[in-house]
């Protein structure tokens, strides 16, 4: 475990490239590790598995995640899954949708979509669209929440859980992080092409005003004592 842990923390030292399309930088900083990525991450990506159960869609549904990356997320609707009437995880990086796929297989609801989170549209409105830790991994953020406000049917859900760093008056969230949090974590996680910014979660609320959310600090692994905060970000669309 610490030999693989080893080769994931040198990657993330390395950092994402800083050339080259969206898709090739993600493909060239997540192919080294995409079989060590969910087993690293367990630790640090907390308030997944929360989004699930709270987003709690009944049978039938239709499920698009945008960003599902490795598809490990599917994993936390059990055996709901098999009852949803479609569910379609998008992602840009190859890497990752090669782990998806193989954890899906013989998921005959389940659809594997290499395309952009920022203007892929399934061909039927879904009654529930989520991202679990990819917002931030976006440049074209914005546009990738409005296409997903703007994909789901009348009613439906847009759940999002993320990291998070409010402003200095402590908006758009209840908490006004410290000094530090708020120059610290968008530094550390901007070399991995992470980026926490406050503005996510003032569109989110904006777009969506029936809305719930929560906000949360959740350990980070080999950095002791210190806790990265996130928001977990359910909105329903008129």
């Amino acid at each position: 475990m610490i030999r693989d842990d080893a080769r994931v923390l040198l990657r993330l030292l390395r950092g994402q490239p800083r050339t080259g399309s969206h898709a090739e930088r993600l493909q060239a900083f997540y192919s080294p590790q995409a079989e060590d990525y969910d087993r690293f991450r367990e630790r640090l990506l907390q308030g997944r598995t929360a989004l699930m159960e709270q987003l709690d869609p009944p049978p039938g549904s239709r499920i698009v995640e945008l960003g599902g990356g490795t598809g490990r997320n599917l994993l936390s609707f059990g055996s709901r899954l098999a009852n949803f009437a479609s569910v379609e995880l998008v992602d840009l990086c190859p890497a990752l949708l090669a782990q998806a796929r193989q954890r899906t297989t013989g998921m005959r609801n389940v659809q594997i979509i290499e395309a952009d989170a920022c203007t892929w549209r399934p061909a039927i409105a879904p009654d529930v669209v989520y991202l679990s830790y990819a917002l931030t991994m976006i440049p074209d953020w914005q546009l990738a929440i409005l296409n997903a406000i703007a994909m789901l049917r009348p009613g439906g859900t847009l759940g999002v859980v993320d990291f998070y760093v409010s402003d200095a008056s402590g908006r758009p969230g209840n908490v006004r992080h410290d000094a530090f949090t708020r120059w610290f974590w968008p530094r550390w996680f901007g070399h991995d092409g992470v980026h926490p910014n406050p503005d996510h979660l003032r569109l989110l609320r904006e777009r969506l005003p029936q809305h719930r959310f929560q906000e949360h600090r959740a350990p980070v692994p080999y950095l002791p004592g210190l806790r990265v905060p996130y928001y977990l970000f359910i909105g329903q669309r008129a």
